[in-house]
């Protein structure tokens, strides 16, 4: 006879793990988070000339999408700004 398998808690994320952007957030609560946010989508080419503007409305998913960037290195680029504070 086998024991039965012990009940093992699921780890639950700490507040410190929280992401604080993500794709579906609009360009505009993104900046309202942090104020280095324009200077990382720059870094990215995004918002700084005519033919590459991004709208506050769009999300961080639609801009990833519409200009080729992959999202999960924007996504990482702009919670890095809240490792540094």
């Amino acid at each position: 006879m086998t024991e039965p398998t012990p009940f093992v808690q699921p780890e639950i994320p700490s507040a410190a793990a929280a992401t604080h952007f993500h794709r579906d957030q609009t360009v505009g609560e993104a900046m309202r988070l942090h104020p280095a946010v324009s200077e990382v989508f720059a870094a990215f080419h995004l918002g700084g000339c005519s033919h590459c503007g991004i709208s506050e409305q769009e999300t961080i998913g639609q801009i990833a999408m519409g200009y080729g960037i992959d999202e999960a290195m924007l996504l990482g680029a702009l919670e890095d700004l809240f490792k540094a504070t």
